[in-house]
Parts: C-alpha cells; structure tokens; sequence
C-alpha cells in the first residue's frame, strides 16, 4: 500500500472549473491511468488544504464526490483510499475524462478562427511529439 502526498495535485486559480472538481477530475486521471492504484493511501484532507492553500470544505467535498462514485473508500479513522474496485480504465472511460480538454481546445479553435482541419492537423502533430 502507497502512501501518496499533496504533491500529486496542482490548481489552476484562474481556471473556470471549480477547485473541487479540478480535484476530482485529477484523481480520476489518477487512477484511470494506473497511477493511483487500489489501496493507496490518499493524502488528508488537511494535507491537501494545506499544501494547495484551500479550504478544508473544498478537499473535503473532493473527497466525498469521489467516495460516492466509488473512486475512493474510507477507512474509520484512517482516512481515504483507493477503491479496491478502481484501476486501469476502459478506453471508453479514459476518453471521457479527454472529453473536458478537447472541449475547451475546440472553443479555443473557434475563437481564434481555425478550421477544423487545421486544427485536427496540429492535434495530431501534438500526439506524435508526444510519444
């Protein structure tokens, strides 16, 4: 069992997501790409909010949104965990979590008045660069 720090996660103050789902969605990618694997340790609530600077609620909201899902379980008096029942994600679900980036990439595009095709062409090229 691994114990995680707070260093896993970063915030984008100036991003139009909420903080706490900017949480739940890193953790999420987390564990969908085997990162976070079951069983691991999380970090405290207190942790979190310490290293990151927030509100305590806010972590703590993270952190129930994810146990709902079954992303994470609590353990009385031990704090939270992996689920046993996470892991490497489908390919369905691993795209999902792609889908907020590429959404904010293609509005990106249509403000700056790029055709798609273009667009696509520099996606691609981004992936090759990328392996």
């Amino acid at each position: 069992m691994t114990t995680h720090t707070a260093s896993l996660f970063s915030i984008a103050t100036g991003s139009a997501d909420p903080i706490y789902r900017q949480l739940v969605e890193q953790v999420r990618r987390l564990v969908v790409s085997g990162q976070l694997a079951p069983g691991d340790e999380m970090p405290s609530v207190r942790e979190i909010a310490q290293a990151l600077a927030l509100n305590p609620m806010t972590v703590s909201k993270a952190y129930g949104l994810l146990e709902m899902d079954g992303v994470l379980a609590r353990r009385r008096g031990l704090g939270m965990i992996v689920a046993g029942t996470a892991g490497a994600g489908k390919p369905a679900e691993r795209a999902a979590l792609l889908r907020p980036t590429l959404e904010r990439a293609a509005r990106e595009a249509r403000e700056l008045e790029l055709d798609p095709r273009t667009a696509l062409d520099l996606f691609a090229a981004i992936l090759k660069e990328a392996q």
